[in-house]
């Protein structure tokens, strides 16, 4: 099912480089880095969810003789849940991923800039095979480090060790200074985790210190 590992599955193809930035820097190379992003310590304690780390993402395109290179910030936490078939595991993942905007000249050039939470699942769903089949549920309006967002509720369907799991993704973005933030939250359906991942994105802090 969605493991940390396999939550990450997603994100390179999530946190592509634009090509529209092709020489726009005066420069060799540029390097765009963004800022950790976390949920309060707090709001997660209570919720059973445990940070599993916070790992960097590095990725480097060329343009026309140019090295583009965007660092992004993954925070996953995990929660330990038990279904039938499956008995218990950490079946409950939620990840925060900071990407940067990549704004030269006053132009961003981040893509993620421009998906909505239709296209954030399906860029979840085609890099990481064990997910499928993912369909929208519901949305609402949440407030997200300061902005009214909206939180779309997929239904899908993720593999866990070869065992078929009804699960739910929520998924939301927003733009937090010079970097977007994309949040998601899976678990199995048969359980209902929604009020503690709303409450982590309600949560969320950026930036905070990786090490913090």
């Amino acid at each position: 099912m969605t493991t940390r590992r396999s939550v990450l599955a997603g994100v390179p193809g999530l946190l592509a480089l634009s090509s529209g930035c092709a020489g726009l820097g005066g420069s060799d190379a540029l390097t765009f880095e963004a800022s950790t992003a976390r949920t309060e310590a707090s709001v997660a304690s209570e919720a059973n969810y445990e940070l599993d780390g916070v790992e960097d993402l590095t990725i480097e395109r060329e343009f026309a003789g140019q090295t583009a290179t965007a660092i992004n910030r993954v925070a996953t936490y995990e929660k330990s849940l038990s279904i039938p078939l499956v008995g218990s595991a950490r079946l409950g993942v939620f990840a925060a991923i900071a990407t940067p905007a990549i704004e030269i000249a006053g132009e961003t050039f981040n893509p993620v800039g421009d998906y909505d939470n239709d296209q954030l699942v399906q860029l979840l769903q085609s890099n990481y095979e064990g997910i499928s089949n993912a369909q929208e549920v519901s949305s609402q309006t949440v407030a997200v480090l300061g902005t009214d967002t909206s939180v779309t509720k997929f239904r899908a369907t993720a593999d866990f060790n070869g065992q078929d799991v009804d699960v739910n993704i929520h998924v939301t973005k927003v733009r937090s200074g010079a970097d977007f933030v994309a949040c998601f939250g899976v678990y199995p359906r048969r359980l209902d985790e929604q009020e503690n991942v709303l409450s982590m994105m309600t949560a969320m802090q950026h930036p905070v210190e990786s090490s913090s």
